[in-house]
């Protein structure tokens, strides 16, 4: 008899070391499903910066971190304009924004007509200026064109 009892008890053990290794792996796949979730809501949103000109508006299209704003040729948005320094500007994406920084321009950068002089958090419809070249921002709009980078 206390065959049996000891048989049934393996079983009991047995049957809960499994139920528990079970339990275990299905709480591990649902947090790093839940991880991977959060991973891609935490993406980068593109941005569009739409240059204003006299004959209309030319956007170029960001899905970067990091943009430079500037006349070198190294710069993500390269304008060809002697108002525009070198290395004028840079948006960046961190802490779930968009921000925008002067690098120490010569004709300084203008959000909404405000000189900018330290980071500033930018949203779309906002009007970024550099020297004389207009911006206007839009945030989350995902297009493809060959002004894509």
């Amino acid at each position: 008899m206390s065959g049996s009892i000891l048989l049934i008890l393996r079983l009991v053990m047995t049957l809960t070391l499994y139920a528990f290794l079970g339990w275990a792996l299905l709480t591990l796949w649902r947090d790093l499903k839940r991880q991977s979730e959060l991973v891609a809501a935490r993406q980068t949103p593109p941005i569009t910066l739409s240059h204003q000109t006299g004959e209309g508006s030319t956007p170029y299209y960001f899905s970067s971190q990091e943009i430079l704003i500037g006349r070198d040729p190294v710069c993500d948005c390269q304008m060809d304009d002697m108002t525009v320094s070198a290395s004028h500007a840079r948006l960046s994406y961190h802490h779930g924004q968009w921000w925008i920084e002067d690098l120490q321009s010569t004709n300084g950068t203008f959000l909404n007509q405000e000189p900018v002089s330290t980071p500033v958090v930018i949203t779309s419809t906002d009007e970024l200026r550099c020297g004389q070249v207009v911006f206007i921002i839009t945030i989350g709009d995902s297009q493809s064109n060959e002004t894509s980078v």
